[in-house]
């Protein structure tokens, strides 16, 4: 178990603490800790203290909102790990691209199934209603 340290690490303005990411981003500690053993950040460390450059802090803006589209950790280091290649690179972009469109799909397809869901439920409701009537009345 390691110890928990009281004193805040002393960083410049171009670096950050685990807590400071964590209360930036609004996740968790171990959040953070489980994307480092997944090698998607990789802090910098000063004894024990984790010390986040610029670069871990796009990763993990990119991480979320690969996250929050829906991409795996697998598909998302693929996409992250674009942020250290030259920009520009084609093969990277064509991936990205075929990530999109394939999560466009899944997204347009489960939109077609809510829709088609909430239309069974209100004919299912307008059914139970008029049966509801019907049962008051006799």
């Amino acid at each position: 178990m390691g110890c928990v340290h009281n004193n805040p690490v002393t960083v410049d303005a171009s670096t950050w603490s685990i807590a400071e990411l964590a209360a930036e981003y609004d996740v968790t500690l171990r959040t953070i800790r489980f994307y480092e053993d997944r090698g998607l950040l990789t802090p910098e460390r000063r004894g024990t203290v984790r010390v986040y450059h610029p670069r871990d802090r796009v990763r993990l803006g990119l991480i979320l909102r690969g996250k929050r589209l829906g991409f795996s950790l697998d598909e998302i280091a693929t996409i992250v790990d674009m942020y250290d290649a030259e920009p520009g690179e084609e093969g990277q972009l064509v991936y990205l691209l075929d990530q999109i469109t394939t999560r466009r799909a899944e997204l347009e397809q489960r939109r077609r199934d809510i829709d088609e869901t909430l239309r069974e439920l209100d004919e299912v409701e307008r059914r139970c209603q008029s049966d509801l009537r019907t049962l008051r009345h006799r």
